[in-house]
Order: structure tokens, then sequence, then C-alpha cells
């Protein structure tokens, strides 16, 4: 699939029958009713394997689905919600090409029609995962650029309506099978009825989706280290030299030990953060710190399983250059490191402001 730029027709259709397109979703609306937890777990073990997979069912459940669920009417959620639990992927539509790490600063406008009754979507999206798969866009705009982010509102965009389109997937680094596109609006038009949540709570739910996600971020990053760590493992503890298991090295081991450690904390990590969400207490520090341990643990773990592995680590065949390609978006999308860091520092700044 990474060849083709493109996850498997079969292979979406397996996850859809699976229920891991619909782990939260309540089962009066065909979901699995799984716990948050539990769907992490799906992740990463998806992510041990092939992070393009896991990356989209990542982002269609803690994005799109859980979006509906928290803020979507009761008609919105029985039209919609079967629809992504059997059938229909999501798509977030926030980033824009001068909007990165700034995500808020949107050009994307939202004006009321002539008759008073809809809304007209225009501006372009980008870097927008699963957009050439979607049938359902979640599409962030501004009624009121000069409100900054309070004009910002969400909208539910189905695949088809005059005026929006999908740009070719571009060609990336890692996470190649996940298509990420241009997503254009040209006098999109949309009901009343499309608007998710209130006009002006864009803003509010864009960072309530985004802290959740950050933790399935982490925990697609964990499970792509732990896939890695596990094909080095058992290559160093089969192949021999000098007369002796590559594993058998102290100096190897010293290495792989500290790589276990690193993993087991990126672990800790993310589970406590998991476990913030659930009980319904703040989590947005601790998503943070998940993330970027994570991420940057993806990335030094793939690294160096290669290096152990030698010159089968550095073919296509092996696997782990994939992984390795697949570990640098985990610093990137849903808030680059800095942005966790960013994050971590002002609910710090929070905690000790009244401190002496």
């Amino acid at each position: 699939m990474d060849d083709e730029g493109a996850i498997e027709a079969e292979v979406i259709e397996g996850l859809f029958k699976q229920g891991y397109l619909g782990m939260e979703i309540e089962e009066k609306y065909g979901g699995s009713a799984m716990s948050f937890f539990n769907s992490l777990v799906v992740i990463e073990e998806l992510a041990r394997v092939d992070p393009s997979v896991a990356a989209l069912v990542d982002i269609h459940n803690t994005l799109i689905n859980r979006a509906l669920t928290l803020y979507g009417t009761e008609e919105q959620k029985e039209k919609f919600l079967p629809q992504l639990a059997s059938n229909m992927l999501g798509s977030f539509c926030l980033s824009e090409s001068e909007s990165g790490s700034d995500a808020f600063a949107l050009k994307a406008t939202a004006r009321r029609s002539e008759n008073g009754d809809a809304w007209v979507l225009n501006g372009a999206k980008q870097w927008i995962s699963t957009a050439r798969e979607a049938g359902l866009f979640l599409v962030f705009a501004s009624y009121d650029l000069d409100q900054g982010y309070r004009g910002i509102t969400a909208f539910l965009v189905e695949a088809g309506t005059a005026g929006l389109e999908v740009g070719p997937a571009l060609e990336k680094l890692g996470i190649k099978a996940s298509s990420t596109c241009e997503v254009i609006l040209n006098d999109v038009q949309v009901h009343d009825s499309c608007v998710l949540g209130e006009v002006g709570e864009g803003y509010k739910i864009a960072i309530r989706l985004l802290n959740e996600g950050r933790i399935g971020i982490a925990a697609q990053m964990l499970g792509l280290a732990k896939g890695a760590f596990e094909t080095a493992m058992r290559y160093m503890h089969d192949r021999q030299q000098f007369g002796r298991k590559i594993a058998d090295f102290q100096g190897v081991q010293f290495e792989y030990a500290k790589l276990a450690t690193e993993i087991e904390a990126a672990a800790l990590l993310t589970a406590n953060a998991a476990l913030l969400r659930e009980a319904g207490q703040p989590f947005a520090k601790e998503a943070a710190m998940a993330k970027f341990k994570s991420s940057e643990v993806a990335q030094r773990v793939s690294s160096a399983c290669i290096d152990f592995v030698g010159g089968n680590g550095f073919t296509k065949s092996f696997g782990l250059e994939k992984l390795f390609r697949d570990s640098k978006i985990g610093t990137i999308y849903e808030g680059t490191s800095n942005m966790q860091l960013q994050t971590i520092a002002k609910v710090l700044q929070r905690e000790f402001s009244g401190s002496n």
C-alpha cells in the first residue's frame, strides 16, 4: 500500500467490519461503544504493523466520530454516526497553507446566503488527511475574520456538495498510504442544520478534539516504536556475528535496554493521559507530554533499530525503513513537538502562578 500511496479498499472494508471505525460510537448508532483507553490499544496495535492504517483509524475516531458525539444534534447523530460506523470515512479540515502551528489564523470564510437559511463557504484547506476517501468533511471557517478565533464555526459538509473539490494526494516522506490532500471550497452552500455546535464555537470544538487526538497520536507512535523494536530484537537474537548473537554483545545490550525504558516511559505517559480523559479530569498537559515523548521516542527507536539490523534494515523489504520514515510525522501533525512543549509550559505556569 505504501508504494501505491493508498490504503486498499479491502482493508478499509475490513476495518469497518471489525468495528474499528466506530469504536467509541454508541451501539444504538451502530458503533462498538468501546472505551477511549481500549480504542487506543487498537490504534497502537495497528501502528505496530502499518502506521498509515493506524492514522486513518485514529483520525476517523478521535476527530470525526468524537466531534459528532460531543457536539452533534440528535438529527446529525442519527444521520451520520451509523454511516461513519459502517461505510463512510470522515475528514478533519482545519489547517490551511498559511496557518500551520498558528492553526486558528484561518482565511476560510463562511457568509450567510442571500435567503438567510444557509452558509456559503470559501477558502482552501491544506494537509487534510483521508480527504480522498472521505464522505464527510468537518470544515472550520470564520463568519467574521475580524473576530479572530471567536468567529470560527464548524460545518458538516458531505462529499459531492457543489463547490467542494479534493486535490491530488501529496507525495510525502512517510505514511504514504494515508491520503493527504488540499480541500478547496468554492461557494460551497450548506444549510443551517449543517453547523456543528453553535456559531462561533469552532475554536472550542477544535481545541477539545485536538487535545484528545494528541493522545491518539501518542498511541500511534508508541505502536510504531514497539513494532520497530520487536523486529530488531528478533533479528538480533537470531543473527550471529563473531560467533555470538548480536543481542549478546554488552554494548548493544546497553543500547536496547535504554530504548526499552524509553518505550515504557512513553507508554505510561500515554496511559496516564488516556485515563485522565476517561475520568473527566483536565488532561491537556498530559496529552501534550504523551504526544511529545512518544513521537520523539518513535524517531529514536526506529533509527536505532536500523542501526542494529545493519544493511538489511536499510532495505525496503525488511520494513524498518518504512517505520523510520513514518515516525517523522508524529512530531509534526496535530501540533509540532515545540507546540506540545508550549502547551506543557502554559499549563505549568497556570499551576504555579499562585505559588511563592
